[in-house]
């Protein structure tokens, strides 16, 4: 059993490794994914009734962001002490119980269709909801392995190891920080500089269907419709569906005048992004200290046009934007848009003609003078 235990344990360790260091790279994305969870559970009376402890939940969507880097780095940490049997009996008994989590929350999505997109790889990988239960049932059998075999193991714990596993652990939270901090090392959206926000809002190719038609009783799929009268038709499928459909479904602005999306993809464009005016939740709280540095900014821009893009009510961002004296024309988008586009609240993305040029994170904001710019 000792090659099985070895070969599980490395196919273990490096999964979650893989899986750690994906969304450390994004721990904001993690946190979302995290907010929405709470949200859902809160508001839960008639799937597993989990709205019963409401207050609960309610308590932890301020810490999402601490919650999920934490994770990130767990899985990390994990994945390294597995592959050098650091305190093994340790290691396998805290993983079995944050696959146990994982697997709650997967099931949760998969069979209530809640929270769609877990966020299990990031957004680097997309796994269906019931294609990530099925990953974390896979997971937690041969943790269970390992797991019943646990006394066997041996509780190693010498100073290459150690120094391995809080090394990890040390490195990965500071990566954790800069990404939070800053933006994703690697972007794996829709709106990463160098992509063209138009291309990706048409289809990618034709819709290719099958068609199901029944005669005598029986089923038979074309792919061109049959010219046999006497096949009943039955349903028609899109074979090819995730290609043929547009990777950007939701960008759209407007505002009390009308709709400006595709004025916002013409020319040279500033897009301040600010997701919302929540002050209280760390995820959701607008950087207004970031604002003196983008008035300038938009002030002294020369050839760009600035643009603020928010999902805050109208009555309440004219009180804040005259608070932070932000003088520049404001339009209204999806919440979850906004959280795509950039993981900084308020953040900056310049266009032109459509193509993303650059981002910022707030705490990068740039000069008007940058070579970008001109």
């Amino acid at each position: 059993m000792n090659w099985i235990n070895r070969l599980i344990s490395t196919f273990v360790g490096g999964l979650f490794i893989f899986s750690g260091l994906i969304k450390i790279n994004d721990p904001v994305g993690t946190a979302i994914k995290l907010e929405e969870y709470f949200e859902v559970f809160a508001l839960d009376k008639e799937q597993l009734n989990l709205s019963v402890f409401h207050g609960f939940w309610e308590f932890l969507v301020p810490y999402s962001l601490y919650i999920g880097a934490f994770l990130c780095v767990l899985e990390v940490v994990l994945g390294v002490a597995l592959l050098v049997n650091y305190r093994k009996v340790w290691t396998v008994n805290l993983l079995l119980a944050i696959i146990v989590f994982f697997t709650f929350l997967t099931f949760y999505s998969a069979y209530f269709n809640k929270v769609t997109d877990c966020g299990c790889f990031g957004d680097a990988i997309k796994l269906t909801p019931w294609q990530s239960f099925y990953k974390d049932i896979i997971l937690l059998i041969l943790i269970l392995v390992l797991w019943v075999q646990r006394k066997t193991f041996a509780n190693t714990s010498n100073a290459i190891s150690q120094s391995l596993v809080l090394g990890s652990a040390l490195i990965c939270s500071l990566l954790a920080y800069y990404a939070v901090a800053h933006l994703p090392f690697i972007d794996f959206r829709n709106y990463k500089v160098g992509n063209h926000i138009p291309t990706l809002m048409k289809q990618q190719e034709p819709c290719q269907y099958e068609y199901i038609m029944e005669k005598e009783g029986k089923l038979q799929t074309f792919k061109d419709y049959p010219s046999d009268t006497t096949y009943k038709f039955k349903e028609m499928v899109i074979t090819n569906g995730e290609a043929c459909e547009p990777k950007i479904k939701d960008f759209k602005l407007w505002n009390e005048e009308g709709e400006f999306t595709e004025e916002a993809l013409k020319g040279n464009k500033l897009l301040i992004i600010i997701h919302d005016l929540n002050r209280n939740n760390y995820i959701g709280r607008t950087h207004v200290e970031s604002f003196p540095a983008i008035v300038r900014l938009t002030n002294e821009l020369k050839g760009v046009t600035p643009m603020v893009l928010t999902s805050a009510e109208s009555r309440f961002f004219e009180q804040f934007r005259h608070e932070v004296q932000l003088a520049v024309p404001y339009y209204l988008a999806d919440a979850t848009l906004l959280k795509t586009m950039i993981r900084s609240n308020p953040g900056l993305i310049l266009l032109k003609d459509g193509t993303v040029k650059a981002q910022w994170h707030y705490n990068d904001i740039p000069n008007a003078n940058d070579d970008i710019f001109k």
